[in-house]
């Protein structure tokens, strides 16, 4: 008697979990530094409005880029 194993595939990731995960951060740091008014994070609005800077359009261009990438291979 032989054992097969047919065990099912791990789920697969998404390619968007990392592009999902940059965007929602950057939009956080937009937040942040842009539209708060807590006084306690004043303090740090500098810091936020660069990331906000740098993340939300590194997320832009990673969606599109994986979406390129996702057309090409069908």
């Amino acid at each position: 008697m032989e054992k097969e194993n047919n065990k099912p595939a791990p789920p697969q990731m998404s390619p968007y979990v990392f592009t999902v995960l940059l965007i929602g951060f950057g939009l956080w740091c937009f937040w942040d530094g842009w539209m708060t008014t807590d006084p306690e994070m004043i303090e740090h609005a500098t810091f936020n409005k660069v990331l906000s800077a740098v993340l939300l359009p590194w997320g832009i261009y990673d969606f599109f880029k994986i979406r390129k990438r996702q057309k090409s291979e069908k």
